[in-house]
């Protein structure tokens, strides 16, 4: 049986206002760690119940960025259309994508909703206040840094007031705004005109190899405050001109710790990009830099936390003592009160010159390329080497104090000096300008080796390339190998040594003298 023709189904006819929808796009970024990771922020106006979304796996603060977005938005006489507004920050998988610098391509995607923007390569950072200022972060100079340093920036529109410090970035073209009026002014005319404020490093230069390194000649604590010691100041020379982990005992007021105070203003010279690393784990902590051309110092207390010492927290590890010591000095004073786990912990940074922290869904590595410093008394009381107190520990408690520090951990440092009682007869030798003077010629003769590393840090390879011997060392080096059944981090670090020492004295190989002196700055078991 026919069962008839179907019915002609007509297609509904578009209605004549209906438009393709805009999908617009800006560039930020979001901090993975210390890296940066490209984030793209999209928006769409659709039609429906009015209201203003943000997807993509944000956190807390950045969904808290809507309602600075509005009342910035509102405050400027902007409309909110009755669309719905759907922002999408890709990719979606990148969990947790934090920062308030997100606000100012919020803002602008809103306000030029009716407009194409076709901005390839432009990021936008900026935090917005209720009345529409533009406002920088502590994440803009760390975020924008590792997005140089990765090849992925060229331009961006930043705060004006953050220009003072992204300035010191080159290579990359800044947009300064003050106010979301003159940002919306700026995308909307595209009249982008980039800006780069003047600065220096307020400290001396020296180019080697076309690359130029700066240093500064200030010297608050001087080490001709230092009295006698004169086997200490030389360890601490050849510590501070190959960037040596340094190790000192003595009995209390001998003067360990004016050693440690005075040797970071004769470290050895930094490179620009040495100095920017340094600032941008300053603004990890929280922390305004100066940029200025010295090495960091950090000296921890002996009742530090192993998250404070190391970096961690329960969601997301923070930087902590070690990491901000990179490229300068750590200096641990008392170390046996440090507690067995920080000791332990140490040797991988020390080896491996990064802190590798994990937590449940983040792994974050800080550069930590440090030099250790550290100090001890002979004993718990203090007294075992001193010639006018008597030592009141037993053999036990001795040897309990001395056990703290593990044989791997001690074979990591590179000198070690037993410092004797001062007298009242001891005098000052010499200055930290003239200790400076002799680590600045030690480090161009370093440099223009073509040494990527100074001597303290260099690798296996790095080793038998430059830490050459005369034919007297070699064999002096072969029977001290013998004798004291020397492992082969030791001969290393013994190399390492000898290479500053003739680095120092101006000998283009290590001779007989330059390996006995460093033999005497080795551990004794």
């Amino acid at each position: 049986m026919d069962s008839g023709t179907p019915p002609e189904t007509k297609q509904p006819a578009l209605i004549d206002d209906e438009v393709d929808t805009i999908v617009n796009r800006l560039t930020c970024a979001t901090l993975e760690g210390v890296n940066a990771r490209v984030i793209e922020v999209e928006a769409t106006f659709t039609k429906g119940l009015p209201g203003f979304a943000i997807v993509g796996l944000v956190s807390s603060d950045i969904q808290e960025s809507k309602e600075r977005t509005k009342a910035a938005l509102l405050t400027n006489g902007f409309v909110f259309p009755p669309l719905k507004i759907t922002i999408n920050l890709s990719p979606t998988d990148l969990a947790n994508k934090r920062g308030s610098h997100f606000d100012l391509s919020l803002a602008l995607l809103i306000a030029l909703n009716k407009d194409s923007l076709d901005e390839e390569g432009l990021f936008v950072f900026g935090e917005l206040g209720l009345d529409g200022r533009v406002k920088s972060s502590s994440m803009l100079f760390p975020l924008i840094l590792s997005l140089k340093e990765q090849g992925l920036i060229r331009r961006a529109i930043v705060p004006e007031e953050a220009l003072e410090h992204l300035s010191h970035i080159a290579g990359v073209e800044f947009y300064p705004v003050a106010t979301l009026t003159e940002a919306i002014a700026l995308v909307r005319e595209g009249n982008f005109e980039g800006k780069r404020a003047s600065f220096d490093y307020e400290a001396e230069s020296m180019v080697i190899g076309g690359k130029t390194y700066y240093y500064a000649r200030k010297y608050p604590l001087d080490f001709a405050d230092v009295k006698g010691q004169t086997v200490a100041k030389r360890a601490a020379l050849i510590a501070a001109a190959g960037m040596h982990n340094y190790f000192m005992e003595g009995s209390p007021g001998c003067g360990k710790s004016m050693i440690a105070k005075r040797l970071g203003a004769i470290l050895p010279p930094l490179s620009e990009e040495e100095i920017l690393s340094v600032a941008k784990h300053q603004f990890l902590d929280g922390e305004i830099p100066t940029f200025r051309a010295q090495r960091p110092e950090r000296s921890p207390h002996h009742t530090s936390t192993s998250a404070s010492i190391f970096g961690g927290g329960s969601t997301q590890a923070k930087i902590g003592e070690v990491a901000l010591a990179n490229f300068g000095l750590l200096f641990f004073d008392e170390i046996p009160h440090f507690s067995k786990n920080i000791l332990e912990a140490m040797r991988e940074p020390l080896a491996d010159k990064a802190i590798r922290i994990s937590r449940v869904g983040t792994k974050i590595t800080y550069q930590a390329d440090i030099m250790l410093v550290a100090a001890q008394n002979p004993c718990a009381c203090g007294n075992l080497l001193s010639k006018t107190h008597a030592c009141r520990c037993s053999d036990v408690e001795i040897k309990r104090y001395r056990n703290k520090l593990s044989d791997p951990f001690l074979d990591r440092i590179d000198l070690f000096v037993v410092m004797q009682e001062v007298s009242h007869t001891d005098k000052g030798d010499i200055t930290s300008e003239q200790m400076h003077a002799q680590v600045l010629e030690a480090f161009r003769r370093q440099k223009e080796r073509g040494q990527l590393h100074l001597n303290g840090k260099l690798t296996e390879e790095e080793i038998e390339m430059y830490c050459r011997l005369d034919p007297e060392a070699e064999a002096i080096l072969h029977s001290a190998i013998g004798k004291f059944g020397l492992s082969h981090r030791s001969v290393a670090s013994l190399k390492k040594t000898s290479r500053t020492i003739a680095d120092l004295t101006g000998h283009e190989t290590i001779t007989k003298g330059d390996i006995l002196e460093a033999l005497s700055y080795r551990r004794r078991r």
